[in-house]
């Protein structure tokens, strides 16, 4: 039923009539070549320079940039592997059949170093790690974050770090104060910000190689991990707790018993009120945790008291030709793929997505797809997924094909085009 409706809703907005856009089709945009007007019912409306949308004349009419045609123009190391918020409490339920308001709740990108040396297959290890701070010869990730704020607008930063790293290499659930402690200062440079921080298990799902709860360690052990982070910042509103970064190729339903275990162990150290971001299969893809059955195991993980509050599906979603965010040529607004029949499924399920991981090159395709992805967010599905978190700035160079890493001159920062053109909200 979920997905008739979903298949049914992208056949509607696909439709055009005699050459004019669909219902929240494109109709305007540097280098759009398609209609500029819409069907019946609907006004062409500017969202940015890259993008103007056809939306129902009843809400259109209320924004300060409609229009009928919209057109213009713009021109425009260290590795780390696959990519890799999220959000504030609610105060309801979000509708069934809601839209956008226009704006979205988080803003930001991920601050990355303590990940580094990490696989998909979880193998990584304490050395790998390059923490993106100055006091360890690595990037000024807490003067980035502090532009990013200041300048952008920017309300989000994740902060990337493998189970490795916080046990010093052992495979168990006890964290290692020493390393502990360095993780923390990126951490407390975070909230010193007034941000919301992400805590991200960087691992794959996986302990160097092995699945969680499935052949590698067990389901106690992640609980107690979590439970003993989920200690240290039990009394932090704006901690974000990110269960774990793109879980692939494992059994949905085992793996929703061991985010289980980790939500029971967070709830149980006292953090009771804030986000957790379940990730599914498929590295967490928007485009299929509706329907790999990952989102639907997910939809029984529940706080101890019952309630589903606060928590949040974790998705990502990047615009290349494979999804693999390793290219800086982008192909898609993954608005059809995804973003559409994610936000139908969300809303029937009455839940909310978090995008923690989206990004593509400072090209003038991934500008254009970028802004496209944007724009539908707010105008369309802001009601269920709450925003996005670029990847990446942190300790990756400038020369990295996603780089959002912004550039220090003598104290003034000069974003990359990406984030200038269209991820800050400033």
């Amino acid at each position: 039923m979920k997905t008739v409706y979903a298949l049914g809703f992208i056949g509607l907005t696909a439709l055009s009539v005699r050459g004019q856009a669909a219902l929240y089709g494109q109709c305007g945009g540097a280098n759009w070549t398609g209609a500029t007007t819409c069907v019946a019912g609907a006004v062409c409306t500017y969202s940015n320079a890259y993008y103007s949308q056809c939306l129902p004349a009843s809400s259109s009419s209320s924004s300060t940039h409609s229009t009928t045609t919209t057109s213009s123009s713009h021109s425009t190391t260290t590795t780390s592997t696959s990519h890799t918020t999220t959000t504030t409490t609610t105060s309801a339920a979000p509708t069934t059949t809601g839209t956008g308001s226009g704006s979205l709740k988080f803003y930001g990108v991920n601050i990355a170093g303590f990940d580094f040396g990490c696989d998909t297959s979880g193998d990584c290890t304490e050395s790998g790690a390059y923490p993106p701070l100055l006091v360890y010869y690595g990037a000024d990730g807490a003067g980035q974050m502090t532009h990013f704020v200041n300048d952008d607008g920017y309300n989000i930063f994740r902060l990337p770090v493998s189970w490795q790293f916080l046990t010093n290499n052992a495979e168990t659930g006890v964290l290692n104060s020493t390393t502990l402690a360095e993780y923390n200062t990126l951490v407390q440079d975070c909230l010193s910000t007034g941000a919301y921080c992400i805590i991200d298990i960087h691992n794959y799902a996986r302990f160097n190689g092995a699945i969680i709860g499935q052949g590698g360690p067990t389901n106690e052990v992640f609980a107690e991990l979590w439970g003993n982070i989920a200690a240290n910042y039990a009394s932090e509103s704006k901690i974000i707790f990110g269960v774990m970064n793109e879980p692939h190729d494992l059994n949905v339903t085992l793996w929703a018993g061991t985010v289980q275990a980790a939500v029971t162990a967070i709830r149980n150290a006292g953090a009771t009120t804030q986000i957790i971001l379940l990730p599914g299969d498929n590295y967490t893809s928007a485009a299929t945790i509706y329907s790999d059955g990952s989102g639907a195991a997910l939809l029984t993980v529940k706080n101890p008291d019952g309630t589903t509050t606060n928590l949040v599906f974790d998705v990502h979603k990047y615009l290349d030709s494979d999804n693999s965010g390793t290219s800086d040529v982008c192909v898609t607004d993954n608005v059809s793929e995804a973003w559409e029949p994610l936000a139908a499924w969300l809303r029937t399920n009455g839940r909310q997505a978090l995008n923690s991981e989206t990004g593509g090159g400072n090209t003038a395709s991934c500008v254009q797809y970028m802004c496209q992805q944007i724009a539908y967010m707010k105008a369309n599905a802001s009601d269920v997924i709450l925003g996005y978190v670029g990847w990446a700035a942190g300790n990756f160079a400038t020369t990295y094909v996603l780089s959002e890493t912004p550039t220090d001159t003598n104290g003034v920062w000069t974003d990359t085009e990406l984030v200038s053109s269209c991820m800050a909200p400033k």
